[in-house]
């Protein structure tokens, strides 16, 4: 209390005061009384800050006697001095101390007093409030100091936890202008993650968007051979499910890719900012976390690729079994199918599990190896405060950005296992798009305008794969308006011939011409808008009636349309229908027969006719009656153009001029109906088999 203290050091001052007038003509060395001097008025000012600090001001009179009994400075009514200028006093007197003090110590007192000298100094001036005052000049420009060290107690002024010294001793004058601050930087953030998040989303939605269209016009360009030796199933996975995995991965991604760049960047720049020492430190141990979270990354990434097929596997099996399900049903495949399931599903399950549980293991990883950066940030720090390099409040900025420095790369490690599986999803999906397209056609492509339906196969020669032969050495030349059939028994070659003819698969070796020109030098577009085709498989697609009779096809009127139907006896039930040709139909042609969906197929190449046409099995669904009409309609369709028949009931194509009786991808018979029935060879037995 003032009782106690103020006495005692208002003679040491005095007395300080009284030493420093006498010891100028003091007979001492110049050195040796300069560290005395800057020891003595470091001394008063210390004296002098602890009074204002504890007492709130120095009086401005001699009379000690007066303070007995009272317990503060605040109970007298004498003038006394403001803070300001005690504080600018205490200043004057750490600027001199520090000057009076050489730079080569000679003693660990005068090393040690010159330090303290300079910590004081930076103390007063922050308590005076010179810093708002001046602005920011630094310490060794208000002060006159031009000690390196100055300048670092310039950093204390930016450091909140050095405004707040003990209780009663708070600077809310200089916190509130960092709050200002703060407040600006959390607005400036909050926007700029928003409009980050905006950005986020718009780029990930649209490459999305971009793979999807990709995915689907590379479908359109991929040969058949791709699609026939891949399940649908899996194909559709790739298109759907991968891409959107990958575009949650992605949606990560990037949300942590760029905060997480910025945060590093400027965090690292605030930790050089305030000790290049520790921030090397900081560099030097960051490659141990991404080594760490690499390695683990490696090892997961093919779990999640065998977890990415295994699901298109699933997805295949599960659109067979919908897709079949009456037959499923019919011969009592339930049990089984459900087997099969369930073991595709364990399979999955078991994936799944490892991919999760071994990727899951990147974020305790990294989180140790970030904790090993924030433990070294704290001992190296702690030991430079106590060495005099840093302040308190300058370590506490240190830890908080070496924990803003990790935790990107925590919170990338945190999200690993999406990434991992998106980057596998990814792979599938780009594989698909990155498959070699059909050969493009060349640049001076024929196009097929108006054939007449001459055709020549010779020496043709084709395979699927190279471990089984089909064609070989197959010939034959079709003149115009020709109806040829081609019969034999199931895997003989037929329909490979259409797909050869229609240039859905490439030759091997040999020529297809139509109207002497080699079907590779005429556009595949022209070719197969050339031929009109009806196959067994019947196909419509999500629409109207109308819709799947034109087939995207425009300038064909109802009368039209209604013909063609009528011509080919579908007329009598799409008439019926709620909306007629407006009705809406599914892909699967829900509440129709097959032989209806077939019959609207034909309709479909009766509303154009082409100058060829192929008929797969045209009437294989279609009950006996519809189908004599149908004959005759097609016995019209056929008239003066050259036509392709494959049937397995020959009753069908006993009016055709010539008959190609296949085996083993071989011609073995060839003539009209009557003469192979004479030949009674391999055609006589199937024709008369039927019977």
């Amino acid at each position: 209390n003032v009782r106690s203290v103020y006495p005692e050091s208002y003679r040491l001052i005095r007395n300080c005061n009284d030493f420093l007038e006498k010891i100028i003509d003091a007979p001492m060395n110049e050195d040796e009384k300069k560290t005395t001097i800057g020891e003595v008025k470091f001394l008063r000012a210390w004296v002098y800050f602890t009074l204002v600090k504890r007492y709130g001001g120095v009086p401005l009179i001699d009379k000690p006697q007066q303070y007995t009994g009272k317990e503060s400075l605040a109970e007298l009514e004498v003038p006394r001095s403001t803070e300001e200028e005690i504080f600018r006093f205490i200043i004057k007197d750490c600027k001199e101390a520090a000057e009076a003090l050489p730079e080569v110590r000679t003693t660990e007192k005068a090393r040690v007093t010159r330090y303290a000298a300079l910590a004081l100094c930076s103390r007063a001036a922050l308590y005076a409030g010179s810093i708002a005052k001046y602005g920011k000049v630094g310490l060794g420009k208000l002060t006159g100091i031009e000690s390196s060290k100055a300048d670092e107690f310039y950093q204390i002024a930016y450091d909140a936890a050095d405004f707040i010294i003990k209780k009663g001793q708070v600077n809310f004058a200089a916190i509130a202008k960092i709050l200002e601050k703060g407040a600006t930087v959390i607005l400036f953030t909050g926007i700029t993650q928003w409009i980050m998040n905006i950005c986020n989303n718009h780029i990930t939605f649209h490459v999305t968007r971009d793979i999807r269209n990709e995915a689907m016009k590379k479908i359109e360009k991929l040969p058949l051979k791709y699609i026939d030796g891949h399940s649908y199933g899996d194909v559709v996975s790739r298109v759907i499910a991968d891409v959107d995995q990958f575009s949650d991965g992605l949606l990560m991604g990037f949300t942590q890719f760029f905060t997480g760049v910025v945060t590093i960047l400027g965090t690292l720049g605030f930790i050089f900012s305030i000790h290049v020492g520790i921030a090397l430190l900081v560099v030097c141990l960051t490659p141990i976390s991404l080594l760490v979270a690499r390695f683990i990354a490696t090892h997961t990434y093919s779990m999640f690729k065998l977890q990415s097929e295994t699901r298109g596997e699933q997805t295949a099996l599960i659109e067979e079994m919908i897709e079949g399900e009456k037959v499923v049903k019919a011969f009592g495949y339930e049990k089984r199918a459900g087997e099969r399931f369930a073991a595709v599903n364990d399979k999955l399950q078991g994936y799944s599990l490892k991919a999760i549980f071994f990727s899951s293991i990147t974020n305790p990883s990294t989180r140790f190896v970030n904790s090993l950066v924030y433990a070294s940030v704290a001992l190296s720090g702690a030991l430079t405060a106590i060495g005099g390099g840093l302040s308190v409040g300058q370590l506490t900025c240190l830890l908080s950005y070496a924990n803003q420095y990790t935790k990107p790369f925590n919170e990338i490690s945190g999200v690993v296992t999406e990434l991992q599986n998106a980057l596998a999803c990814a792979a599938r999906i780009f594989e698909l798009i990155e498959e070699t397209p059909e050969t493009d056609d060349k640049k001076d492509a024929l196009v097929l305008a108006n054939p007449e339906g001459n055709i020549e196969l010779s020496h043709v020669n084709f395979s699927y794969t190279t471990e089984k032969r089909l064609i070989e050495d197959f010939n034959l030349n079709v003149k115009k308006g020709q109806r040829i059939a081609i019969v034999g028994p199931t895997g003989c070659g037929k329909t490979t011939i259409i797909n050869l003819l229609m240039r859905f698969y490439d030759v091997n070796k040999g020529t297809i011409m139509v109207e002497g020109t080699d079907i590779r030098d005429i556009t595949r577009e022209s070719l197969r808008t050339s031929y009109g085709m009806v196959l067994q498989d019947t196909w419509l697609r999500s629409g109207t009636i109308r819709d799947n009779i034109t087939m995207g096809r425009e300038g064909f009127s109802d009368e039209q349309i209604i013909a063609a139907a009528k011509e080919a006896h579908s007329y009598s039930f799409i008439k019926k229908m709620p909306k007629g040709l407006d009705t809406y139909i599914t892909e699967d042609g829900a509440g129709m027969s097959q032989g209806q969906k077939q019959l609207l197929c034909i309709t479909r190449v009766m509303l154009d006719l082409p100058s060829m046409l192929i008929l797969d099995e045209a009437t294989s669904s279609i009950d006996t009656r519809t189908e004599q009409k149908i004959q005759n309609a097609f016995a019209k369709m056929m008239a003066g153009r050259t036509s392709f028949i494959v049937a397995h009931r020959l009753s069908t194509i006993q009016n055709a001029d010539v008959i190609l009786v296949m085996r083993d991808g071989h011609i073995i018979e060839q003539g009209n109906h009557e003469t192979l029935l004479k030949q009674n060879g391999f055609y006589a037995k199937l024709y008369n088999s039927q019977f």
